[in-house]
């Protein structure tokens, strides 16, 4: 499937700020970008972000056009990992669908935190990526294999991803030298996206299932989660899926973190 968008010519799209409801207007991305900064800066002046953040709100709340009422039942589910023939998929899920109803907390994700942010080397004062920038790069990582995971298709309709890289191509994650076992051996689930339609139908179980299932025939000896600590109630930030889940699916705790929790399985 070919997914061939072209932005900045959408000369009569606006939207209102999710703030406070002014009209934010623009020919096209670049102008849209400049008025919601200019918005910004002028009427919530609170705000710390900066401005190349403010600009992928802007272009997000625009792009994120896919349905966000939750479906009464599923149709037909099938699970594919993403190779180089269901990329465009996976950008089309990302571009349109997977944050539809928070486009904020999604502006410029594209799952490149847990490939890019080494804790170890965090410098804050590091620009942050547009959502452009985001969007090539791990699109590059999954053709080059520096990232891998699977799409979930609902009635032929990517509906829901996971990010099941092996945890040495993860920055967040891995361990180095004379970790056991290696990082070469673990697959880590860093994320689950499901599109607002599709969440609370088990498309995320279904996906930990296939990752667990084909982790043996990738090398590894076992499957590692990292659920955060905290109770997190919306979907969209409880993207690593909670401890429970991960029990439910035959994961131990190995290590409590300040921040979050590592369990495995073994495969």
């Amino acid at each position: 499937m070919t997914c061939d968008i072209t932005y900045g010519a959408m000369p009569s799209i606006g939207f209102d700020c999710l703030m406070c409801g002014a009209p934010i207007t623009g020919v096209d991305d670049d102008a849209r970008g400049d008025a919601f900064v200019a918005h910004v800066r002028a009427a919530h002046p609170e705000l710390p972000y900066p401005d190349v953040l403010i600009r992928n709100v802007a272009a997000a709340i625009v792009r994120q056009t896919g349905p966000v009422d939750r479906l009464d039942t599923l149709g037909a589910v099938e699970i594919h990992p993403v190779t180089e023939e269901r990329i465009d998929d996976w950008l089309a899920f990302f571009d349109h669908d997977a944050f539809s109803d928070s486009p904020i907390f999604g502006a410029s994700c594209y799952c490149t935190e847990p490939h890019v942010l080494d804790p170890k080397n965090f410098d804050p004062r590091h620009e942050p990526s547009t959502w452009q920038e985001n969007r090539a790069l791990v699109a590059g990582l999954l053709r080059d294999g520096g990232s891998f995971g699977y799409l979930a298709y609902v009635d032929g309709r990517a509906a829901g991803w996971v990010n099941a890289s092996m945890r040495k191509d993860y920055a967040l994650f891995r361990r180095g030298l004379g970790a056991e076992p290696t990082d070469e051996q673990v697959v880590g689930i860093s994320c689950f996206v499901i599109a607002p339609p599709y969440r609370r139908h088990g498309l995320a179980g279904r996906l930990l299932d296939r990752a667990v299932a084909d982790a043996a025939d990738r090398g590894a000896t076992s499957v590692e989660s990292y659920p955060f600590n905290d109770e997190r109630t919306e979907d969209s930030r409880n993207f690593r899926g909670p401890r429970s889940f991960y029990e439910a699916h035959g994961f131990t705790v190995v290590k409590a973190r300040e921040r979050d929790t590592v369990m495995r399985r073994t495969v």
